[in-house]
């Protein structure tokens, strides 16, 4: 019988603390079980600078994620997404002009103005 485990080496991913306040509030929303429960934190190809930043509330992590805990919350990130979120600090910033997650990443080497898109 072959099990599949979660990738060993590691990666950082850093929420703020409003960022976590923030997490906890779409997971309650969400409605998921407490105990498997977590936040994806994502890349994907696409955006206006190449690759563009997912968060999604999921149930539970995939078998090949690496799982971070910070303050409460599980944060899931697949390996592909690994390579280019590896320091990243992930904060909620609210202004006049609106509210949003916004991504600190030491890996990016250009982005754009949504804030949402990078280039690595």
């Amino acid at each position: 019988m072959t099990t599949s485990q979660a990738p060993t080496a590691t990666v950082k991913v850093l929420l703020t603390d409003i960022a976590v306040e923030q997490v906890k509030v779409f997971m309650q929303q969400e409605d998921v079980p407490v105990e498997s429960a977590g936040l994806r934190v994502s890349v994907m190809p696409g955006g206006c600078s190449g690759f563009q930043y997912g968060l999604n509330i999921e149930e539970k992590p995939l078998d090949d994620d690496y799982t971070l805990e910070q303050n409460g919350i599980r944060i899931f990130v697949d390996a592909f997404s690994a390579q280019y979120l590896d320091g990243i600090t992930v904060d909620f910033k609210e202004t006049m002009q609106g509210s949003g997650f916004a991504f600190n990443n030491p890996n990016a080497t250009g982005g754009c103005g949504c804030g949402s898109s990078f280039t690595a």
